[in-house]
């Protein structure tokens, strides 16, 4: 049987997805849902089965930004399948199997949808193998800074970020924070440049004028996470003083820029060590590029990519990240505030500790910023509000209000223990607030109804 790739007529990808085709061995499952109903970005991720492995094979020739893949994609199924989608934005499909057959494949979008040769059954384990090819884009985020994501070309490379959608612009997945996986990802590029991305590295092998790079996530990453930057670097590693290894990779076009500030980052680690609890990954690092490369720092799983003209602060906002939205990942995008008001209060210590800045005076300001109140920090009111302030500066503010409630041995106790038991996993909003009454012991309910769910400014701080 030869793979279709081509858009089907309506009634024959009906025929296909239910399974209904002539010499079929039988129908007992279903589709699984293009979608996970994110309460913010409801086309993204998918049901009906959840990943455990991603395997990427990419080959990246920069003059010509073409990419050709293979991702072998383990994974799980939920329900009985009888079809399931991954996410992909653009490129060619030009094959796919399921168990080493090959499946029908039908693009509608960013959505692919797989018809393996027979239904899969519930709590299966099975490999999908997807082979691409094409330019990868970038894409335009529906917020007012119309930020860019996904694949990012460059002076001499490229650079893949994905939050919260990017990924599927150069790798198919269900892309979606709820369901992460662990990573293997090799990419071959022209011999003169790297290829760097998330975990640690096996050695490089030059082969007639090309050099391949493998990489290895040993834990579970969200695929928004996923970074791969392409180019000229200069990489230096070091440890930490309880023995995680650090990487930091700086593109040659920085030179020694801030490299006072990139040296810190052992020491930064350490530091969230203190207030956070042992770090999450097997290694730590960061990824400097040059500020025309891309218009913000991401989080991105042990590298934080930071264009080089950041603030020691936004460092330290993107290490601290790596306890707070990267092992424990929010369950939907609703819930981003987890991340972003640990992240910001995370600079708040940092300041409190460097520069002798009391949280107070930090929470003062934000609560004096007319922007933080526009809508809930827990309920932003459409996917192009997600990074607005209110996810941020009132996100940061509920932690300090319950720093004041609970009391600072209490607090801290607190946010060690979250990081800890929800470690590698998913969490909410109501997740969070039942954690911090249970180990408190207080009815904290009219400064969630505050604070964290209301929409008016209170009279005072």
């Amino acid at each position: 049987m030869r793979t279709l790739v081509r858009t089907l007529t309506p009634a024959v990808a009906l025929l296909l997805l239910t399974g209904c085709t002539d010499g079929g061995a039988g129908v007992h499952g279903k589709p699984g849902s293009a979608g996970v109903r994110d309460p913010l970005f409801r086309g993204l991720g998918n049901g009906g089965y959840d990943v455990q492995h991603y395997a990427l094979t990419l080959a990246y020739d920069p003059d010509t930004n073409h990419l050709k893949g293979t991702a072998e994609i383990t994974a799980r199924a939920t329900q009985d399948l009888s079809a399931f989608n991954l996410d992909l934005h653009g490129l060619t499909v030009d094959g796919a199997t399921v168990d080493g057959k090959e499946a029908a494949a039908n693009r509608a979008g960013d959505e692919l949808t797989l018809r393996p040769h027979r239904d899969i059954d519930k709590g299966k384990t099975f490999r999908t193998v997807v082979r691409y090819s094409g330019e990868p884009e970038t894409i335009v985020d529906d917020d007012e800074d119309k930020s860019e994501e996904g694949w990012l070309q460059t002076e001499d490379g490229a650079l893949a970020v994905g939050e919260p959608s990017g990924s599927m612009a150069w790798f198919p997945g269900n892309n979606h924070p709820s369901d992460k996986a662990t990573y293997d990802i090799t990419v071959t590029v022209p011999k003169e440049l790297q290829a760097i991305s998330n975990g640690e590295s096996v050695k490089p092998v030059t082969t007639g004028g090309r050099t391949t790079y493998a990489w290895k996530s040993k834990q579970p990453m969200a695929s928004y996470l996923a970074t791969l930057a392409i180019g000229d670097y200069k990489t230096t590693p070091s440890r930490t003083s309880s023995g995680v290894p650090v990487l930091t990779v700086v593109d040659r076009a920085v030179g020694t820029k801030r490299a006072q500030l990139i040296a810190q980052v052992p020491e930064i680690v350490e530091w969230g060590e203190e207030y956070f609890g042992r770090y999450p990954f097997s290694s730590a690092g960061v990824i400097v590029v040059p500020k025309d490369d891309v218009g913000y720092a991401l989080e991105t799983q042990t590298k934080p990519v930071i264009p080089v003209d950041v603030l020691p602060e936004t460092l330290v906002h993107e290490i601290a990240h790596q306890w707070f939205g990267n092992s424990v990942t929010p369950k939907s995008w609703k819930d981003m505030w987890l991340n972003e008001g640990f992240a910001v209060y995370a600079e708040w210590i940092w300041k409190a500790d460097s520069e002798e800045k009391p949280a107070q005076e930090s929470f003062d300001e934000e609560f004096d910023n007319e922007d933080n109140w526009a809508f809930p920090p827990a309920d932003p009111p459409s996917a192009a509000k997600v990074s607005d302030e209110p996810v941020y500066g009132r996100g940061a503010m509920v932690l300090h209000k319950i720093r004041q409630a609970v009391g600072e041995d209490a607090f801290f106790e607190i946010v060690k223990g979250w990081a800890t038991e929800h470690r590698h996993s998913n969490a909410s909003t109501a997740d969070f607030t039942a954690y911090v009454e249970k180990k408190s012991g207080k009815d904290l309910t009219e400064l969630w109804d505050t604070w964290l769910y209301g929409k008016d400014k209170p009279d005072s701080p």
